[in-house]
């Protein structure tokens, strides 16, 4: 048990040693995290949901229930087909540190509602994703897993721990693009009053589906972009169209200045995601697999002890090519939710898949 105690702080501490918003463990603003034990953080707590949705002090639990007031009177919403509702709208500065969610957990669900994320009142969005791949699940196929950035359990019960700093303001939504009524709980626990640096990033998060691929076009994970940022990772989902290997492709890394080779070059698909000699459900801290099964796949890689950072511009792709007594080229359904940090204001995400091009294929077939 005590084993068992000392591994999991050790956990705790490394993955907030590499926390991309980490200033350096002396300073006030990163003493709360880094300390724990420390009582008189330089920040205030404060948690949204349904049963608070301003997170204001001593609003929350207003609601009324038959049990009466303060007795479980609000805690979900049920979004209706094409309904948008308003998670938080925060004045700043501050951060959101953890982000619950649960729903319906079937894949045409969880791949049919969105969130979008905008800060300090950029007129469009830093972050649009399907909800299922934003919390670390492709093809909307839930399977309970962990890594520094998502946990994950066997309902749906949805987490996210990536910091989310904010100056001015955050406001996030979430729309249900599905053809049915979706129960909705949620819970984004947030600082304010944080003394952010000045080159903190703002998160950002695009989606991308190739259904399928193009040949010999390299599947692109990031597009470009032409400002300074930081890499913290992909959720990439495949769904194999033809027998056979996949994953002999290469991840690059185009960045300042690159053109025809990038800087940083992998040497195979599931070699990027620190597995080896094919792909095994094996989900880790900072990178595996967390589903294998039917000819779908879900894995990812969390450049957080190892970052990926550029000055001026980037581009990642990785490559479609398989294996059959040789390389070959080869066309699969890719899909990719990238995280990232850029400075804001940014430039608009490439745009987003329509609900019927985000939900097509994603249930296994019945044999």
């Amino acid at each position: 048990m005590v084993r068992a105690c000392v591994l999991s702080f050790l956990v705790f501490a490394g993955c907030c040693a590499t926390c991309p918003l980490a200033p350096s463990v002396d300073s006030p603003a990163a003493s709360f995290v880094h300390e724990p034990y420390l009582i008189d953080a330089p920040v205030a707590s404060r948690s949204i949901s349904y049963e608070n949705p301003t997170g204001e002090p001593g609003k929350g639990g207003t609601a009324a229930s038959k049990l009466g007031v303060g007795r479980k009177g609000a805690p979900a919403k049920t979004l209706q087909p094409g309904e948008m509702s308003v998670l938080c709208d925060i004045a700043g500065p501050g951060v959101i540190r953890h982000i619950w969610v649960t729903t319906r957990g079937e894949p045409v669900n969880l791949r049919s509602m969105v969130i979008r994320a905008r800060w300090e009142d950029q007129a469009h969005w830093s972050i649009e994703c399907p909800l299922a791949d934003f919390m670390g699940i492709a093809h909307g196929q839930v399977r309970a897993y962990q890594s520094a950035v998502h946990s994950v359990g066997q309902t749906a019960g949805m987490n996210i721990w990536l910091p989310m700093p904010f100056t001015t303001r955050a406001y996030i939504t979430m729309t249900n693009e599905g053809e049915k009524a979706q129960p909705l709980f949620y819970q984004i626990d947030y600082t304010i009053g944080d003394a952010l640096p000045a080159n903190a990033g703002r998160l950002h998060v695009l989606f991308r589906r190739e259904n399928p691929t193009a040949l010999t076009k390299d599947f692109e994970l990031l597009p470009a972009r032409g400002a300074p940022g930081r890499f913290i990772g992909s959720i990439i989902g495949i769904r194999g169209l033809t027998p056979g290997w996949w994953g002999e492709g290469e991840i690059k890394v185009y960045m300042d200045g690159d053109a025809e080779f990038p800087t940083i070059c992998g040497t195979g698909s599931e070699d990027y995601v620190g597995l080896a000699w094919g792909i095994q459900q094996t989900p880790f801290l900072y990178n595996g697999c967390s589903l294998n099964e039917k000819d779908f796949v879900c894995m990812y890689r969390w450049h957080l002890p190892d970052p990926i950072l550029w000055k001026k511009e980037a581009r990642i792709t990785i490559q479609q090519i398989g294996w059959s007594q040789g390389l070959y080229e080869r066309q699969d359904d890719w899909s990719c939710a990238t995280f990232w940090y850029e400075a804001t204001p940014s430039a608009p995400l490439p745009p987003f898949p329509d609900v019927k091009a985000r939900t097509a294929d994603i249930v296994p077939e019945k044999k």
